[in-house]
């Protein structure tokens, strides 16, 4: 079968589909991984084709803070309005019409089921959260915290038509390009949900177990791990570094920034000292930087001290995080899975999105020390402190 596998977001929003890609490819079906152009390396090295999508969050997409004002939220409102308008044109370029089976991310489905729908091929969702309303646990992108059963549910109604208000104008656009007949986003959803369209969640039911009331058609099949080559290596400076002392904490906060980059760096290396730790510090991204700010970044890992490593590309969790001994991360969905499955203890610190959602999780289960907001770690400092 020809599967076209669609997902759109950061490089945790992808990689999980590599490995879900390559097993299903190793099942002898034809795979094609459709997302953003930075990504094909990682396609590719999977065995899987690759269709590019023209938006690039890191610059046209959705993003938040956790201090944004009203204002903000409206204007990031407006912004990830854009990036799906220009998602679902990108999307229609990318699905080839040769394309048997869809597989469809919570960013891609809104879009998708319409290109299904023009084709007249089957579609099914390929989530790595939960989206569909339950009185066992809030919206994801509403934080952790329980609005009790009712609260739940309603809050969890809310987000789904917040998500067809942002799509209204795309799902227009998409449809008329496509030749189909007028219909809203909100009663494309609610026609997908009452013909119980399937939905695997590509997460595990011991961090999020199955609720009683969803409805059937929604399946937790486990994580999907990014997949690696199995001859994949740690890289010499990394495996140097962890063989000549303890196991030292991870720090990384995955693809997420933050403006108070050299502060929150500061912290980090000021608490793994005071604490006696050694330190690997994630600094793929600009949330953390090297230690000494003056030190441009380089293209391998570096040794800014004798205990601490700076990481300036992403390490496969695999490898890395079983050889540390406890992880300070920003509860992205698949960070969360490996810290689990490598069994280390947490200090979450989420930034935003599904990040607080998972973080209430971790510390549900005992895994993890209570989330902290990232505003104490920016705002609660003087700059004598950082």
């Amino acid at each position: 079968m020809r599967i076209l596998l669609t997902t759109a977001g950061s490089y945790g929003d992808v990689a999980p589909y590599t490995g879900l890609g390559a097993r299903l490819a190793a099942g002898g079906h034809e795979v094609t991984l459709a997302t953003h152009d930075r990504y094909a390396p990682l396609a590719r090295a999977a065995g899987l084709g690759f269709r590019a999508l023209p938006a690039d969050p890191r610059t046209t997409g959705p993003a938040d803070a956790p201090d944004a004002t009203p204002t903000d939220r409206r204007a990031l409102m407006r912004r990830a309005a854009a990036f799906i308008d220009r998602l679902g044109a990108g999307m229609a370029d990318a699905v080839p019409e040769d394309t048997e089976l869809l597989l469809l991310s919570t960013t891609t489905a809104p879009l998708g089921w319409h290109l299904a729908e023009a084709l007249g091929i089957p579609s099914a969702g390929a989530y790595l959260v939960p989206t569909t309303p339950t009185r066992a646990f809030p919206p994801v992108l509403s934080g952790g915290r329980s609005l009790g059963g009712w609260g739940n549910r309603a809050a969890g109604r809310l987000s789904l038509r917040v998500v067809d208000r942002l799509h209204a104008g795309a799902v227009r656009a998409l449809r008329a390009r496509l030749g189909l007949p007028p219909a809203s986003a909100a009663a494309v959803r609610r026609r997908t949900e009452a013909a119980n369209w399937p939905i695997l969640h590509g997460f595990s039911d011991l961090l999020i177990p199955r609720p009683a009331d969803w409805r059937t058609g929604l399946h937790i099949t486990g994580t999907w791990w990014p997949h690696h080559a199995p001859d994949t290596q740690l890289p010499p400076p990394v495996e140097d570094f962890l063989t000549a002392g303890p196991p030292p904490v991870y720090i990384g906060f995955g693809s997420m920034s933050s403006d108070h980059a050299e502060r929150l760096t500061s912290i980090a290396v000021r608490a793994l000292r005071r604490a006696g730790l050694r330190g690997l510090l994630l600094t793929a991204n600009s949330a953390l930087t090297t230690p000494d700010a003056t030190t441009p970044h380089a293209a391998t890992p570096q040794t800014a001290t004798d205990d601490i490593l700076t990481l300036p590309s992403e390490v496969p969790h695999a490898l890395l995080l079983p050889r540390v001994a406890a992880a300070v991360h920003h509860c992205g969905a698949g960070t969360t899975a490996a810290v689990l499955r490598a069994g280390l203890p947490s200090v979450p610190v989420p930034f935003t999105g599904d990040q607080p959602f998972w973080a209430a999780r971790l510390a549900a289960l005992g895994t993890a020390t209570a989330p902290l907001p990232l505003t104490a770690l920016t705002k609660d400092l003087s700059p004598d402190d950082a």
